[in-house]
């Protein structure tokens, strides 16, 4: 055989692991399917529920703000070209008004908490304010003893 008649290369699909593929489904479903997964661990057989809450702590996925890191994650079908190109452009468009109407109503609920805890410290501070005054403002009473 010479180089010219190579047969071609079998044709090898990747196809992630059972681990992979269940990793990518529970990502898909967020923080809470990770917890229900080591529950339902923990319940069954607890060396596995003690391994997923070690890869979920080694991986950063216990701690992360599941809010934040979800807000950005999109899905494969939703990055998928339809094929439609006018489609395709509305869609992109509308995820991106979404994105932005989301990032201001973040902004807003952000900025609503900040003034809540404001406004609950501020009376705080005039409680204690108000009670110090009322403690100085009263005269020492006698003893009664002379």
């Amino acid at each position: 055989m010479n180089t010219a008649t190579n047969p071609a290369p079998m044709a090898y699909s990747h196809r992630p692991g059972f681990f992979a593929r269940a990793e990518a489904w529970l990502d898909e479903r967020g923080q809470g399917a990770w917890i229900a997964a080591m529950v339902l661990g923990f319940i069954f057989v607890w060396p596995i529920g003690l391994a997923i809450l070690a890869y979920m702590i080694w991986s950063k996925r216990m701690f992360s703000n599941s809010c934040k890191s979800m807000t950005r994650y999109r899905p494969r079908h939703m990055s998928k070209s339809s094929g439609n190109s006018a489609f395709d452009a509305y869609k992109a468009e509308t995820l991106r008004r979404l994105e932005e109407e989301q990032d201001k109503f973040e902004d807003f609920l952000k900025r609503l908490r900040e003034a809540k805890d404001k406004a609950e410290f501020d009376q705080f501070m005039n409680e204690r304010a108000a009670a110090a005054n009322t403690t100085d403002s009263t005269p020492d009473e006698p003893t009664g003893q002379a």
